[in-house]
């Protein structure tokens, strides 16, 4: 059965909480968590997914019970922009790497996404040769612009405006313009970039961190740049950046376990890496406010934690009654 959720639901996206991490702070070094998966579709990608719709109908690209768009992804955007396209009544095609876990392909197609899968690499690639499920976004719809138009998240300014209009002021006004170190890994970049380009504006002494997974990694929304190309949004960027982190599978899923027992926050594996990320970061300054992007949590990646050895299935069952801070989604879990 299919869930649409209802068109005002796009008033849910953004102000999403900003939460201490008490027990891994200290008296001058405070570390701060932005709690994406508080957005109606679960994570940091509606923001993106509403600013790139919002700008096609603006520009008259999208016409309503007409328009289908197609956008290759490793998840989190397919999700916010098929929720929030059916919501506002528009019909969608994900082209999804088959590593994706089970948990986000069904909610795709319980929201009515329709899926084409590929052999790629956990993140669609960048660049020549290596970008299947770009390359087969792009193939279906460019035939048929009448039809189809691709948001290309990985170009699209509009997934940069998101976070320059919205993350970024959010963060400044709920730390009271005082956040001295910002993390965020990196996908598109678009994130990190729309972000940190408003915080710099505000205080340019601000350090921007951002973070890639390993190569060969398992961190679903995240991309290594030694594998794959970076996207051409982040080139046009990639300054705002002071410094860069990698983070491995093993320490961001030790972070996500960590996490559960120590804050009782149930993250998915990017979160784990954020959280990795900003321990070493901490550990490295005096005194400071860090603040980091927790993309989503952990409610997509029960078949992950599980075949990975991370959680048994009772603990992770157990993790999932017990969370702090957990969402309301505008869907049911399938």
């Amino acid at each position: 059965m299919t869930t649409v959720a209802s068109p005002d639901v796009v008033h849910r996206i953004g102000q999403t909480p900003l939460v201490e991490l008490t027990a891994f702070s200290t008296k001058k070094v405070k570390l701060y968590a932005k709690l994406e998966w508080h957005n109606p579709f679960g994570s940091v990608k509606d923001r993106a997914a509403y600013w790139m719709i919002k700008d096609a109908e603006k520009k008259g690209i999208l016409k309503k019970d007409k328009s289908i768009i197609i956008e290759p992804t490793s998840g989190n955007t397919g999700i916010a922009l098929t929720g929030i396209a059916a919501a506002l009544g528009y019909k969608v095609e994900i082209v999804i790497p088959e590593k994706v876990s089970d948990e986000t392909k069904n909610i795709l197609r319980h929201l009515g996404a329709t899926l084409h899968e590929t052999s790629d690499d956990l993140c669609p690639r960048v660049g020549s040769g290596t970008d299947q499920s770009i390359a087969l976004a792009k193939a279906i719809s460019k035939p048929r612009p009448d039809i189809y138009y691709m948001p290309n998240q990985y170009e699209n300014d509009a997934n940069f405006m998101a976070h320059y209009e919205s993350t970024g002021p959010e963060i400044w006004k709920q730390t009271d313009g005082k956040i001295t170190h910002f993390l965020a890994g990196c996908g598109t970049g678009g994130t990190i970039t729309g972000t940190a380009t408003f915080l710099k504006e505000k205080n340019k002494n601000i350090k921007v961190i951002a973070i890639q997974a390993q190569r060969n990694h398992l961190l679903q929304g995240l991309r290594n740049f030694e594998e794959s190309a970076m996207p051409d949004l982040f080139k046009r960027r990639v300054g705002v950046v002071d410094e860069w982190m990698t983070a491995t599978n093993k320490d961001s899923f030790d972070a996500v376990r960590l996490l559960a027992e120590k804050e009782s926050l149930f993250v998915g594996p990017s979160s784990g890496s954020a959280m990795t990320c900003m321990m070493k970061t901490a550990e490295k300054i005096d005194e400071g406010i860090v603040v980091a992007i927790f993309p989503d949590d952990a409610r997509k990646f029960k078949s992950l934690y599980v075949k990975e050895g991370i959680f048994s299935e009772q603990e992770y069952d157990s993790n999932l009654k017990n969370a702090k801070h957990m969402s309301r989604l505008a869907y049911s879990l399938p």
